[in-house]
């Protein structure tokens, strides 16, 4: 059964279940790019709690030059994953660059027919929030079918998804003990781990609301379009990666300035922001001066350092729950429930 919850607004999926199905789709890049080991390892982590694990018709079909699938094999694999019966999630590949192209090929419809979880991060970000903007399901920033394929530092992880797919109750958030940036997928054995610090308060306040966000560059390829959520009244959860490189700051900086343009920001609870890789070349010092050279952004509580993005390990959010947001002094307590 699919709870609807808030007054009816949104559709939270049921929950999992052993023996389960589980269908793996490649919306943004091919698996053809995953090694044998890391599928091998993904499959059976996932079958270790009880899932069973099925594969989309195109998951393998790379172009050349984009490594993805054509625009309609992959929305081909979407919509047939929500119209299957017996799949209860659907987990993506890996992230990329392009899952936009196929937001006008999904079945919007058919997905508020048939809710269920589903389930990534980073390029996968636009289908999140895309279909909850379209359908109101509550879908979820979370690890990758790619994700379970990592060997060692998995635990964190592994935790926070069970608590959001196989448990009910409302959770508290707290930091890993310790992150890692490197290169696990080319060497799963001499890992560089780095001891964690932990979340931060940049503004205090207490707040609660829906949380909308992810991946923010990619959150704001919908901005103008019918597949932007409304962010009124809700908490942002917002990363980027690296790719900017030393001038992350500036980046992230006019990339955040164009969703505090929009009008709805005049509304937004509250600010969350995920974990920064070591190219980021981001300090403490650094997220206090951008947040705090931003006068919208004054009454809301702000925190950083959160365990999710382009690091592991990341905690799973829902796109759509809903989270309440202590931040007073060196206090931070975040409670999620989607």
């Amino acid at each position: 059964m699919v709870e609807i919850i808030i007054g009816g607004r949104y559709m939270v999926p049921s929950k999992l279940k052993p023996g389960d199905e589980v269908r793996v789709i490649a919306p943004s890049r091919s698996m053809k790019i995953l090694g044998e080991d890391c599928k091998k390892i993904a499959t059976e982590r996932l079958e270790a709690l009880g899932l069973k694990v099925s594969f989309g018709k195109y998951v393998m079909e790379a172009d050349p030059d984009y490594m993805i699938a054509s625009v309609e094999h992959r929305a081909e694999d979407l919509n047939d994953a929500f119209k299957d019966k017996n799949v209860k999630a659907i987990l993506t590949v890996i992230g990329g660059f392009n899952s936009n192209q196929i937001l006008k090929y999904i079945d919007y419809e058919l997905i508020k027919q048939n809710p269920k979880i589903f389930c990534g991060f980073s390029d996968i970000t636009v289908l999140s929030n895309a279909i909850h903007a379209k359908t109101g399901l509550v879908t979820y920033s979370g690890p990758h079918y790619s994700s379970f394929g990592m060997l060692k530092g998995f635990e964190y992880e592994l935790e926070y998804f069970k608590k959001m797919f196989f448990e009910e109750e409302e959770f508290e958030v707290t930091s890993s003990k310790e992150w890692s940036d490197d290169a696990w997928f080319i060497d799963q054995e001499n890992r560089e781990f780095v001891s964690n610090e932990g979340m931060y308060v940049i503004n205090e306040g207490i707040t609660e609301g829906d949380i909308i966000g992810g991946n923010l560059c990619t959150l704001n390829l919908l901005q103008g379009t019918e597949y932007m959520p409304n962010i009124e009244d809700k908490i942002l959860f917002l990363e980027d990666d690296s790719e900017a490189g030393p001038i992350y700051l500036m980046d992230f900086d006019r990339d955040l300035q164009s969703l505090i343009l929009m009008p709805e920001f005049k509304k937004v609870k509250g600010l969350v922001l995920g974990r920064n890789q070591k190219g980021c070349e981001m300090t403490k010092e650094k997220w206090i001066k951008l947040v705090k050279t931003k006068p919208e952004l004054n009454g809301i509580p702000v925190i950083a350092g959160a365990d999710f993005g382009h690091t592991t390990p990341i905690f799973t959010f829902p796109v759509g729950g809903h989270a309440k947001l202590q931040a007073e002094g060196n206090k931070i307590k975040l409670m999620i429930k989607g």
